[in-house]
């Protein structure tokens, strides 16, 4: 597909790229140069107090699993049967 450059550097994605994606209008998309090519790609982007509290729930259980408080399962059918046991 052939797409223009046109005023101000706009160009339009042709609208079977965008519903092959499920873009919709506010997505963000991040363009970088790469060998020699244009490179779009669409990503999520999340406020950094959501990626905070991530980070310190993930902290959290990793200190669990280290002092042998959270269980560590080896598949989800281990999980699955400690639970019905319980």
């Amino acid at each position: 597909m052939l797409a223009e450059l046109r005023r101000e550097a706009q160009i339009t994605i042709p609208n079977e790229i965008i519903a092959k994606l499920g873009l919709t209008e506010g997505d963000k998309l991040d363009i970088f140069e790469k060998d020699g090519s244009i490179c779009i790609m669409p990503v999520a982007v999340y406020p950094k107090k959501y990626v905070n509290e991530l980070r310190e729930e993930i902290s959290g259980i990793k200190a669990k699993i280290a002092s042998g408080e959270q269980p560590v399962f080896s598949s989800a059918d281990a999980l699955f049967d400690r639970l019905e046991a319980e």
